[in-house]
C-alpha cells in the first residue's frame, strides 16, 4: 500500500479545482471513490458557470456518483475535497451515506468539519463519516490564496 493512499485521489481534485478556474470559479475540486478506489464522481465548484448557489464541488461530485451508482445512498465511498466542506457540503456527505471525507485545507471561516463548525460528528445525526484533513493541504492552500490574490488584484 502507499505511504499516503489520499495522494492520487487528492491531485485528482487538485485537477478539478484548476479546471474550475477558466470559468472564474474559487477553484475547489472533488472526487468520490467508490469501496475499491475508482474514482466514480468528479466535481468542480460550478457557482459562477451555472448561476447556482448549489454548485459547490462536493455537491457536484457526490450528484455524479449517486447518477452513476444510480442510487443516492454512497456506502463505503470516499469523498475527497481540496478544501474543508461547508455546511451544506458537509450536511450532503452525511446524508449520502459516505464512509469518509478526505480534505486537503481547512477553511477557519466555513468549514464545517472541525474549523467552525463539525456537522460531520454531531452525535445527533444517524450517520457520522471517518474525516482524513490535511491531505496535500500546502497545495490546495496555494491555489486558492493565487486566485483570492489575483481577484483583489
Amino acid at each position: 500500500m502507499p505511504a499516503d493512499p489520499w495522494r492520487e485521489p487528492m491531485l485528482a481534485a487538485l485537477d478539478e479545482a484548476r479546471a474550475a478556474l477558466a470559468t472564474g470559479d474559487v477553484p475547489i475540486g472533488a472526487v468520490v471513490l467508490d469501496p475499491a478506489g475508482a474514482v466514480i464522481g468528479r466535481g468542480r465548484n460550478v457557482r459562477e458557470a451555472q448561476s447556482d448557489p448549489t454548485g459547490h464541488a462536493e455537491v457536484v461530485a457526490l450528484r455524479a456518483a449517486a447518477h452513476g451508482r444510480g442510487e443516492w445512498r454512497l456506502e463505503g465511498c470516499t469523498l475527497v475535497v481540496t478544501l474543508e466542506p461547508c455546511t451544506m457540503c458537509a450536511g450532503a456527505a452525511v446524508l449520502s451515506r459516505v464512509a469518509r471525507i478526505v480534505f486537503g485545507a481547512y477553511d477557519e471561516r466555513a468549514g464545517a468539519v472541525g474549523s467552525l463548525w463539525d456537522v460531520v460528528r454531531d452525535r445527533r445525526l444517524n450517520h457520522r463519516p471517518e474525516v482524513i484533513s490535511g491531505v496535500l493541504a500546502t497545495e490546495s492552500s496555494a491555489l486558492l490564496d493565487g486566485f483570492f490574490r489575483d481577484q483583489r488584484a
